[in-house]
């Protein structure tokens, strides 16, 4: 075992006790460490095989708190959007896309930690909005997930039910996304290998991120939740 793959180990156990226990940021946890062990194109493959399995491990645990009429329009849109993002990421330069994101995120979440809260209805045109955004940036720039956490974590909705709804969406999501990769061909049996070798820590990990949640603060969550996504902020700045 070469320590390439040791340290992917280490850092999909991690990222799978985030991912357990927010419901969200293992993949911007994995993404830049990665990238450097297996290169770009791989990377995006093997989390994406490796997030699909565990979101139907969580997924059981969680489906009676998922606002559907949210999570079900918005991760649909997002579907259909991914497309345009593919495009984009041809036309376009995606450090410079990925970059101003990134800004805009890390002033919204500074905004979130100051405690404001956004006291509206969840609106059908908004939620759609938010996932069409959501799937051209996955597709464009792998930063498809702050626009959906700032969405969520705006409202005054507990966190089981943030947790709930960041799986519901990755289940809708993640189907669509690697259906993609498998029709553009970035799939295959190298990854795929790679990806099963990871997933074993991986899901034990966010069971037992999972067990954590059900012992933390409503406080904890979003402290954890917000510092994710300050994380993703900073990645896209710096990437």
């Amino acid at each position: 075992m070469s320590a390439s793959l040791l340290i992917a180990i280490g850092v999909a156990g991690v990222a799978g006790l985030m991912r357990g226990f927010a419901g969200v940021g293992s993949g911007m946890l994995m993404a830049p460490i990665f990238a450097v062990l297996f290169g770009p194109i791989d990377t995006v493959a093997i989390i994406i095989c490796m997030e699909i399995v565990v979101t139907a491990q969580l997924l059981p645990s969680v489906h009676r708190e998922i606002e559907w009429r949210v999570v079900l329009p918005m991760g649909l849109v997002a579907a259909l959007f991914m497309p345009v993002g593919n495009r984009l990421l041809v036309s376009l330069n995606p450090e410079t896309l990925s970059h101003g994101i990134g800004w805009v995120v890390l002033v919204f979440a500074v905004l979130l930690m100051t405690g404001w809260r956004y006291d509206g209805e969840k609106r059908l045109p908004i939620t759609a909005g938010i996932g069409g955004l959501s799937g051209v940036l996955m597709a464009s720039t792998s930063l498809g997930n702050p626009p959906v956490m700032m969405y969520l974590l705006s409202s005054r909705d507990e966190a089981a039910t943030n947790r709930a709804n960041f799986t519901g969406y990755f289940a809708i999501t993640l189907v669509t996304l690697i259906a993609l990769m498998i029709y553009w061909k970035l799939v295959n049996w190298d990854n795929a290998q790679q990806a099963a070798i990871l997933l074993p820590g991986f899901m034990i990990a966010a069971w037992i991120g999972g067990r954590l949640f059900k012992k933390s603060s409503e406080a904890l969550y979003r402290r954890v939740a917000l510092g994710l996504l300050c994380l993703a902020g900073l990645y896209g700045v710096f990437r």
